[in-house]
């Protein structure tokens, strides 16, 4: 035989009408107006009475603050919101920009170019240099160039992790300041 707990069903977002566990709350009604403090169950008749829903809009608080409100709408206005927030918050990505360290001063620029684009909007850049044969035993001529990058971005980006070699590529990361 299966019994149900006493315990309120799981809620997602704010306590309401019989869901609200404190005896006491802090009324406020749906014009604003702080009516004090008063039992939940007297409350909860007087939202009733209004047409409305007694939702705890402060539960951390001492009593918890309870509002005249739509849950519905609430609801609703809350998600709306949170997807306002999510909409305008910028992520930031990694762009990768790829280089052999014999590169020719147009090639150079161009690159350079969207590095300054990349920086602008935001994100952080990958600066990876690739060595085949025997450019692997002048690792110099690639810390030279990781190092010109370094200088040419100083203004609007700041090195986040100086160049390192793994395996057969030297990268650095530039993030904006």
């Amino acid at each position: 035989m299966n019994r149900r707990s006493m315990s309120p069903p799981p809620m997602n977002g704010p306590r309401y009408n019989e869901f609200i566990q404190s005896p006491k709350v802090r009324v406020i009604d749906h014009e604003g107006e702080n009516l004090g403090v008063m039992f939940t169950r007297e409350a909860m008749e007087q939202a009733a009475e209004v047409g409305l829903d007694l939702v705890e809009v402060s539960p951390n608080a001492d009593p918890p603050v309870a509002k005249f409100l739509d849950v519905g709408k609430y609801k609703y206005e809350a998600q709306k919101k949170a997807n306002q927030a999510r909409k305008t918050q910028k992520t930031q990505d990694i762009k990768e920009i790829k280089m052999r360290p014999n590169i020719d001063d147009h090639d150079y620029n161009t690159k350079m170019k969207n590095v300054h684009k990349f920086i602008g909007d935001g994100d952080k850049v990958k600066v990876t240099l690739r060595f085949r044969g025997r450019e692997l035993s002048h690792g110099e001529i690639g810390m030279a160039l990781l190092r010109r990058v370094a200088e040419d971005t100083a203004e609007e980006a700041k090195v986040e992790s100086y160049p390192r070699m793994e395996g057969r590529q030297m990268l650095m990361v530039l993030s904006p300041k």
